[in-house]
């Protein structure tokens, strides 16, 4: 007869089960509702990960950020309210001096065939209300929202990248 060791029966029962960290996928729809991709934002310990999988938009670089309403409902988008923040008055961009904008996220790259695929992460903000960062799944939810140009990280108050292309509700 051959025995197992005790220490590790032990073991491996008092391990605890691994829980899957929060996450939410988010379809992101065009100005007329059309499929232009998806987001997956994912909770991590010191903010959160999101991975992004756009087609349709214009080739080069579009500014990405989290805005503070879950409503995509106007053509426009503006229904998505600013971007999310936990102080006002708001400072937008990564290079502004006191910025404080919760919304700001790296510009993504679209290619010659119009997609953009990429991973981006955030300490400004967090999917739950374990943390001091803003929620973006609080009592009116956020958006995450594609803009048609590049954001310069500088300028006020969304750092030029003008009209919103894309946008996806988080609840």
């Amino acid at each position: 007869m051959r025995l197992i060791p005790l220490a590790f029966v032990v073991a491996a029962i008092a391990l605890p089960a691994l829980a899957a960290p929060a996450s939410v996928t988010v379809a992101l729809k065009g100005p007329k509702g059309e499929d232009m991709g998806t987001a997956v934002v994912t909770e991590g310990t010191k903010g959160v990960l999101v991975r992004v999988e756009a087609k349709g938009l214009t080739p080069g670089w579009h500014g990405l950020h989290f805005h503070e309403k879950a409503d995509c409902s106007s053509a426009d988008f503006k229904s998505a309210g600013g971007h999310v923040h936990d102080a006002t008055p708001v400072v937008h961009g990564f290079l502004a001096e006191g910025s404080n904008d919760g919304g700001d996220l790296p510009n993504i790259w679209a290619g010659a065939d119009g997609v953009a695929k990429a991973d981006v992460f955030s300490t400004f903000v967090e999917l739950g209300e374990a943390h001091s960062r803003p929620s973006l799944k609080d009592a009116d939810g956020s958006a995450i929202v594609i803009h048609a140009k590049a954001d310069d990280y500088a300028s006020q108050p969304i750092g030029g990248a003008g009209d919103r292309v894309a946008c996806g509700v988080i609840k």
